[in-house]
């Protein structure tokens, strides 16, 4: 993801030094990144880093540095903050996770996996959700780890595909959304698995006529996130994307303030997350 959002700036052009203000100033002091609330947060600050490193932006290394290792080990977090965890660190050059916190995090992984064969919000779980799964296998590639039984995260995937074609996060769902499609997509890529076309199709047709993914067919409205992560999963597919470049650039378009991005046309907060993936979409946009 990050290589492509690399090629934002492509079509940003002078614009993408405003996204590098906005993105240094989504940093607090302490080296964490803000929240909607303006509290440092794991969770957006990998996405601030990850957006600065796109736009090839110097990161304050020290101050993020000493954010990130009051967290030790993540004793404390859960799975998706323990994933954030080891993304910030991978975003820091000739840094990294320290190998006695690699093993606390990779036996605290392991808790999480589903009966199922994937991995769960909670310990203990007998279903785990694609969410979960790919996040778990970001973890173990930024830890450098084959992951155990990588056969179970499909057995896991498998049983999320919902009637639609499509898939979903619970196994009771009868659709499917375009986030959790295009990350059950891209999981079996990453896994060396074929990913059925009729995957593209799906995704393709929720596509609003005035540009952007809706994250499920009828959604009132398109997101940044279901185009972003639509887009991503396509464009690893090696789908066609020129129906629908000149109509995504335009819902991008709609969607900037002037110097960042905001998630849909309902909201006008802007957001480090949104903005990464507006990055994100940019990128596949610019090929």
């Amino acid at each position: 993801m990050l290589q492509v959002a690399r090629l934002a700036p492509n079509l940003l052009h002078e614009s993408a030094d405003r996204v590098a203000d906005f993105l240094r100033d989504q940093l607090n002091p302490d080296g964490g990144g803000k929240d909607r609330a303006g509290t440092s947060d794991l969770y957006y600050t990998v996405f601030v880093l990850e957006a600065l490193t796109a736009l090839r932006v110097e990161l304050p290394i020290e101050s993020v540095r000493a954010y990130l290792t009051n967290f030790g080990g993540g004793d404390e977090l859960d799975l998706i903050h323990l994933s954030c965890l080891v993304r910030c660190w991978a975003n820091l050059p000739d840094d990294g996770v320290s190998s006695k916190n690699a093993m606390k995090i990779l036996d605290r992984l392991s808790a999480y996996r589903s009966e199922d064969g994937g991995y769960a919000a909670e310990p203990g779980e007998q279903s785990g959700t694609v969410y979960h799964c790919f996040l778990a296998l970001g973890m173990y590639q930024d830890l450098d780890t084959a992951m155990p039984d990588p056969d179970g995260l499909i057995r896991c995937i498998d049983t999320l595909k919902t009637g639609d074609g499509a898939y979903a996060n619970d196994k009771e769902l009868a659709l499917g959304t375009t986030p959790t499609t295009a990350a059950a997509a891209t999981l079996l890529r990453h896994s060396n698995k074929p990913v059925p076309k009729e995957l593209g199709e799906w995704m393709l047709a929720c596509c609003h006529s005035e540009g952007g993914f809706l994250a499920f067919p009828n959604a009132p409205l398109p997101d940044l996130l279901s185009t972003a992560t639509a887009l991503h999963a396509l464009s690893g597919m090696h789908v066609d994307l020129d129906g629908v470049k000149e109509q995504c650039l335009d819902f991008l378009d709609t969607l900037w303030t002037g110097k960042s991005f905001c998630g849909h046309w309902a909201d006008d907060f802007e957001d480090s997350e949104y903005t990464y993936y507006a990055l994100l979409a940019l990128g596949h946009l610019s090929l």
